[in-house]
């Protein structure tokens, strides 16, 4: 059985678009954490995931689950004692995947963020978004990213969101 032309042709084109899609795989970010608003159980499977080092601190009011990746991004998890994610914080030179981050609460942000960009075309600086159900601050440039997201009626009673860093 010989190959034709034709064949070795399309062999060398799968051989192109399968090794595009692995790149792209491996390029992906790999910043899924806890969502925002979500589970907190997911946390121990995100540091694996992500080979990133987990250090946890409990309060009273709730816990703080800390990841740092190997990139050097820490992203901060506020937990509230029903296990529940109120608040996400992160500080690094990569900006963490938010769309992961903020699970079903993205939409709303990025529908926020895409109205404030196209009323205000030439505004720059931190992103700060005041709605009900979802506050986001954020800013940064390359190499050094931060910002805060948290759902004003999970936090915890007592707490004070100027707290949250």
């Amino acid at each position: 059985m010989s190959i034709t032309f034709h064949q070795k042709i399309r062999s060398g084109k799968l051989k192109v678009i399968l090794s595009a899609v692995l790149l792209g795989v491996l390029a992906y970010p790999l910043s899924a954490l806890a969502v925002l608003g979500g589970d907190v159980t997911s946390v121990h499977a995100d540091r694996a995931r992500m080979k990133a080092a987990l250090r946890s601190t409990h309060s009273e009011a709730y816990t703080v689950h800390e990841i740092l990746s190997p990139n050097g991004t820490m992203v901060k998890e506020y937990s509230a004692p029903n296990g529940k994610v109120f608040a996400v914080v992160w500080q690094g030179p990569f900006m963490p995947n938010l769309h992961e981050l903020f699970g079903h609460y993205f939409e709303q942000y990025s529908k926020a963020a895409q109205t404030r960009k196209s009323n205000q075309q030439h505004i720059r600086g931190p992103l700060l978004i005041r709605q009900p159900g979802l506050v986001v601050q954020t800013g940064g440039h390359m190499r050094a990213y931060f910002g805060k997201a948290y759902i004003p009626e999970m936090v915890p009673q007592g707490v004070n969101i100027e707290d949250i860093k």
